[in-house]
């Protein structure tokens, strides 16, 4: 049993009951660093609008003993006064409110938060001795003020990257004198970092490709990763079990990434091969757009695509486990989508359309992958009908526990408290000098 714990101040504005997979990996090491020795307290913003909510995440940092400070915002969903869970925007809306949102809002839409975060933060460090700031984006308001506190308390600051800055595929830049702004904001922000930690190699890249003063070591990939805890709630015999192949998608769609050519692949096959109708549904996990709900209605697939709305994460793993297929799609390579290691952890099968990169190498690796281009439509249709006969002959493919094991979310979190311990050896004398000597 752990006597002393050193604590750490998890500087999180997207934290439970907040839904969607951006709360996840942080939700997540606050549960599990107590395991390490590490008492996390985190500062995150005040009940708002959001488009999910997910109170049994928030249960489970709350089971783990963690103290968490909220902190009011002027962000948009609080000037318009929406609280609890608001409708997803058509993907046109959602292009004019974020093009709006980079235009006006620098360096995003959370820039509202930052002083009242400041301010409740730095009662807190006035209060209690914290050993560490660990900020975590985006939104890239938090790595503002991790800097800001690193700058004021002397602390050793982590910098943890969900998603890319300057090279994050869906922001928009109005000028280049703003992409000029964010690389200098990104630049200076990481020099203040003590440790800068990426979920995939391709941000690691971008990193060291724009800021040439790093070093490859500098920057440390922990992936993304499944809480196994998660998978054993949702075990269960499914009612259809050897009735039906169930291919299921977890998570929101937007963008260029869609359910469309999937949903025309389907469309054909059962048009070409109409004994698989009624042998195969796909069941979406996430919220519902009304263009994919009247593409499914265009295309005659009402009884074969199931919409399940936002589902809780626990009833999301339990869907997971109870299906035959998981299929990712995925537009670019910079991201590291939570929801594939998450299908990692179920050992099931993985049908990916997705782009040459990391994440098609990834879903390869696993040794259960299967791959198609993002838009090839016939390539979709003989995907469904190769996995469709494995399936009937009892032959679809299963990870092994092994590579599984590589993803643990909880083995992930000792990485984690490792890199902060690294920062305990530092000469707190040498430390302040230095710091003295930067300002």
């Amino acid at each position: 049993m752990i006597s002393e714990f050193r604590k750490v101040l998890v500087i999180a504005y997207y934290f439970p009951p907040m839904g969607l997979s951006g709360v996840q990996r942080t939700a997540k090491f606050v549960k599990y660093l107590p395991k390490y020795g590490w008492k996390p307290t985190v500062l995150t913003v005040s009940p708002t609008g959001y488009y999910a909510a997910d109170e049994t995440l928030l249960g489970e940092v709350e089971a783990a003993g963690t103290k968490i400070v909220r902190a009011s915002s002027l962000d948009p969903n609080r000037l318009f006064k929406k609280q609890g869970v608001v409708k997803m925007p058509s993907e046109r809306m959602r292009k004019i409110l974020q093009y709006a949102g980079d235009a006006v809002f620098f360096p995003d839409t959370k820039i509202g938060w930052k002083s009242k975060a400041l301010k409740a933060a730095s009662e807190l460090l006035g209060r209690e001795q914290f050993d560490v700031i660990y900020a975590t984006a985006p939104p890239q308001t938090d790595f503002l003020i991790g800097e800001a506190l690193k700058k004021k308390f002397k602390l050793p600051l982590v910098l943890d990257y969900r998603d890319a800055w300057l090279d994050y595929p869906f922001k928009y830049y109005p000028t280049p004198l703003h992409r000029y702004a964010h690389y200098r904001m990104e630049k200076r922000v990481l020099k203040a970092a003590d440790r800068i930690i990426v979920t995939v190699r391709r941000v690691k890249e971008s990193i060291l490709k724009h800021y040439l003063s790093l070093d490859y070591h500098d920057v440390i990939i922990i992936p993304q990763g499944y809480d196994p805890a998660d998978l054993k709630l949702g075990t269960g015999s499914r009612q259809s079990a050897r009735r039906k192949m169930r291919i299921t998608h977890a998570g929101t769609f937007y963008a260029d990434r869609t359910p469309s050519v999937m949903l025309h692949a389907l469309h054909n096959v059962f048009r070409d091969v109409p004994q698989m109708r009624g042998r195969m549904e796909l069941s979406l996990i996430g919220n519902v757009r009304d263009e994919d709900r009247a593409l499914v209605n265009k295309l005659g697939l009402q009884n074969e695509v199931k919409f399940h709305g936002y589902l809780d994460h626990q009833e999301c793993a339990r869907n997971l486990m109870q299906s035959d297929l998981l299929w990712l799609v995925l537009d670019n390579d910079f991201q590291s989508p939570g929801k594939l290691y998450e299908y990692i952890g179920t050992r099931k099968p993985i049908l990916g359309s997705v782009m040459e990169g990391y994440i098609r190498q990834l879903v390869l690796e696993t040794g259960a992958g299967k791959c198609v281009e993002l838009k090839d439509l016939k390539a979709h249709e003989d995907a469904l009908r190769d996995l469709f006969v494995k399936y009937e002959r009892n032959q679809l493919p299963q990870i092994s526990e092994d590579f599984a094991a590589k993803y643990n979310r909880e083995v992930l979190t000792g990485e984690l408290a490792r890199q902060f311990e690294s920062l305990m050896d530092i000469d707190k004398n040498a430390f302040l000098k230095l710091e003295d000597e930067a300002s």
